[in-house]
């Protein structure tokens, strides 16, 4: 029985999820009837809302009608998952057959739910290998137990931000490599201001932006479940050490409550007052998509750019880092699937379509062709993205069957245990395996 059968049989006597139930109006085997050279319109929904990025997935769109001049595509931008779930359950002649989302979390509910098809009939048929077309972290949060509903379409690198005048005033000749010398680092480029700070080296806490337990554990290369889909966190080692450093680490720098008095001090994440664009962080865990904001919010020092440091006793992994990024899939309820595969596909793995659309929103190519692309537009900090999102000891944070809620557990731990709330780590982690198990239990 395939995986979309026994979805459908679980819903039918479980409404666990309400997407599921309304996919299972489609097909999923990826055997679609429709001829895709025909003269058709196909519906797109994506999740692009700046001026920048719409002219850039028009271009690309534009191009893919003058390569497929019979297959019209009618554009709805700017929506979101919530959105599009629905017309996912719902179906209609309006709602869409190409989805985009910018939530890699939500790709274990979008196969296990056959919400949208599997791709891996279409891939064969059209002689795509996965494993030689895209980097290895793209493909793991790009499938779910062995079903790919969706591709990767650009993905986004996660690094080490630095002041480089602060780092010439405190004599520090190199970014950190390592987590000893990143709290060393730290330490040395923080100023003190009473109970306050004039710069803080590193913002260290889990609220801090970009700097949450995800991020920081992908360091620790961890597992978050195994092969039964059990949640590993307080059997993995790497989740204790990084905890252990994180708290160390806040603690070096003034504690957890000084800390957050000054996190409150912060500007918006996205916006010119971002605090290290201000200079009152001198370093910090962000994506390539800073190097643009930075440049639109006109910083005043010189910026560097380089891998996130690695634990000591994994040295020889430097150049690694977090990845995730914009996922695409085919409906299943769409009448229009291999048309509908035939724009995913452009969309995808076609190289100069996604050269232009990385170059226009400046965020990492999806393909490993598109990587080497002499197309590409680089600069030394760009460049440093574009090799952690190649580095094979990359990850990323894994599909479940109900999204990134084994995520938001791990969180509120995190939270707990860093503001001392939570004092027992081992204890706290398995409660956190004892919480993801339940809820993902729930889900079957």
């Amino acid at each position: 029985m395939s995986r979309f059968h026994r979805v459908c049989s679980a819903v039918a006597v479980i409404a666990a999820t309400a997407l599921a139930a309304g996919a299972c109006t489609g097909q999923s085997t990826g055997q679609a009837g429709d001829d895709p050279n025909k003269d058709v319109t196909i519906n797109f929904w994506h999740g692009w809302s700046q001026p920048n990025e719409l002219k850039a997935i028009n271009g690309d769109i534009a191009a893919f009608e003058k390569a497929h001049p019979n297959i019209h595509v009618r554009v709805v931008p700017n929506v979101n998952d919530d959105k599009i779930n629905q017309a996912l359950r719902t179906g209609g002649s309006d709602s869409p057959d190409v989805i985009s989302s910018f939530t890699t979390d939500n790709v274990g509910k979008f196969c296990s739910s056959g919400a949208l098809v599997d791709l891996g009939p279409f891939l064969r048929k059209s002689g795509i290998d996965p494993e030689r077309t895209f980097p290895k972290p793209m493909l793991d949060y790009t499938a779910y137990q062995g079903t790919r509903c969706t591709l990767p379409l650009l993905g986004d690198a996660y690094g080490l931000y630095y002041n480089k005048d602060a780092f010439k005033a405190a004599g520090i000749t190199a970014p950190p490599r390592t987590m000893s010398q990143l709290k060393a680092d730290a330490v040395k480029l923080t100023k003190s201001q009473g109970d306050s700070y004039a710069r803080l080296g590193f913002m260290p806490d889990f609220h801090g932006y970009e700097s949450t337990p995800a991020h920081y554990v992908a360091q620790w290369s961890p597992t978050y479940f195994d092969a039964q889909g059990r949640s590993q966190t307080a059997k993995d080692p790497a989740f204790a050490k990084m905890f252990t450093f994180q708290k160390d680490l806040v603690n070096s720098l003034g504690g957890y409550a000084q800390l957050e008095k000054y996190r409150s001090t912060f500007g918006d994440e996205f916006g010119a007052k971002n605090p290290f664009h201000t200079g009152q962080v001198a370093m910090a865990i962000d994506g390539e998509w800073r190097l643009g904001m930075a440049e639109d919010a006109g910083v005043k020092f010189p910026i560097g750019v380089a891998p996130l440091p690695v634990p000591d006793d994994q040295a020889d992994t430097y150049g690694k880092g977090y990845i995730t990024g914009t996922v695409v899939g085919v409906a299943a309820h769409s009448a229009k699937q291999n048309a509908a595969w035939e724009l995913v596909k452009f969309l995808t793995t076609d190289t100069n379509a996604v050269v232009d659309f990385a170059n226009a929103i400046h965020n990492v190519p999806s393909t490993l062709a598109a990587l080497k692309s002499p197309r590409l537009k680089l600069d030394p900090n760009f460049r440093t993205f574009l090799e952690i999102a190649q580095n094979p000891h990359s990850n990323t944070t894994p599909a479940s069957p109900n999204g990134g809620q084994y995520q938001v557990t791990l969180q509120d731990f995190a939270y707990s245990y860093e503001s001392g709330k939570a004092t027992d780590l081992q204890a706290g982690l398995r409660g956190v395996d004892q919480q993801v198990d339940r809820d993902i239990a729930q889900t079957k």
